[in-house]
Formats: structure tokens, C-alpha cells, sequence
């Protein structure tokens, strides 16, 4: 009999904290995909309850339990998938507070694999994506650079419905694809270890 194949476990962080965005909507998409996929479980994680970060919150070495908690979930996780908006040509305040938060020592992103996802206008959340990667580098995050993925959410054929769900099949599966090569990463990644 052989062995079962380990499972991938993805932490998926949304950095808009609107119900409605299709950010959220991307990483339900990815949940989705994610059941066809063998050997991978994505795990949506909310960011929105995080305070600002406030190193006076930081007492005798533990972090506020908000925070130990969700550190708790970066240190478990094997990889990581990033729906980043691009506010100002940047990421957005609340993924850079969660970024921020489970850097402090011990930094619990160090030597994992992640990949991002992007909508929006022009380039899709492109700048965001770059910017994202300049912060991985110090956070030691090994982002894969196959496929990329921004999406113009505003041009035709329509990409999300009114309550922000991916419904476009080609979309849908270049989101696969950006799945898999983070399985492949991350297995990759893993092995080298």
C-alpha cells in the first residue's frame, strides 16, 4: 500500500476587510478549486480583527491573544495565498499590519512559499503584487513567479458577480493554475529543507 501524499496546508489572507470585495470572492474561488486539487486544504484567515501594531502591546514576550492566535495559524500553515488589492500603487494597510504583526520575533513567514492574486482596474493590483514582493524579501516569503495573476475585473466578459463571486471559467482556471505551481513550490520547497 503506499503512503498517503502529505497535504498542503495554505493559509489564504484576504487584505481587504470589505464583505462585499472580490478579493474575499478570489479566495472563495481558490477554496473552491482547491477541493480538485489532491493534497491541498486552504484555510481562509481573517486579518480584520488585528490591532494596529503597538509594540507596548507587546508584554513579557506574548502578544496580545488576537495575535499570538493568528501568528499561531502562520507558523502551521506550509504556504501562503494572497489576495492583494493595490490601494495608493501599494498593499493595503490591513495586510500590511498582518505582515507586520507575524514578523516580530520570531518572524513565522520565514522560508515558506506564497503566491498572490490581484483585481482591479488598469493593472489589476499588478503594483500591489510588486510591492508585496519587496516585503517578502525580508520576510524571507518565497513567492512563486509562475503564472501571475491580475485580473481587470471591469473588462468585458463580466469576471464577478454582484456579490463578488469569480464566475468566469477562463479566470477560474488560470486561479487553478496559480494553485497548483504553489503545490509544486511548496513541495519543492519542502524537499530542499
Amino acid at each position: 500500500m503506499a503512503a498517503a501524499k502529505p497535504t498542503i496546508k495554505v493559509v489564504a489572507i484576504c487584505g481587504s476587510i470589505r464583505k462585499a470585495s472580490i478579493h474575499r470572492g478570489l479566495l472563495r474561488s481558490a477554496i473552491e478549486l482547491s477541493d480538485s486539487i489532491e493534497g491541498m486544504s486552504i484555510e481562509y484567515v481573517d486579518i480584520s480583527p488585528l490591532p494596529m501594531l503597538n509594540t507596548d502591546l507587546e508584554v513579557d514576550g506574548k502578544y496580545p491573544p488576537v495575535v499570538e492566535d493568528f501568528r499561531r495559524k502562520i507558523l502551521q500553515a506550509d504556504c501562503f495565498l494572497f489576495a492583494s488589492p493595490e490601494y495608493n500603487y501599494s498593499v493595503t494597510a490591513p495586510l500590511k499590519n498582518a505582515l507586520d504583526w507575524a514578523s516580530r520575533p520570531p518572524n513565522v513567514w520565514a522560508n515558506k512559499a506564497a503566491a498572490i492574486i490581484s483585481a482591479g482596474g488598469g493593472f489589476g493590483g499588478g503594483r500591489s503584487q510588486y510591492h508585496l514582493r519587496q516585503i517578502g524579501v525580508f520576510l524571507d516569503l518565497h513567492f512563486i513567479n509562475k503564472p501571475e495573476f491580475v485580473v481587470n475585473a471591469f473588462q468585458p466578459p463580466p469576471k464577478f458577480n454582484n456579490d463578488g463571486d469569480l464566475i468566469d471559467p477562463t479566470t477560474q482556471q488560470r486561479l487553478k493554475d496559480v494553485l497548483l505551481s504553489l503545490k509544486a513550490f511548496t513541495l519543492r520547497l519542502q524537499q530542499a529543507n
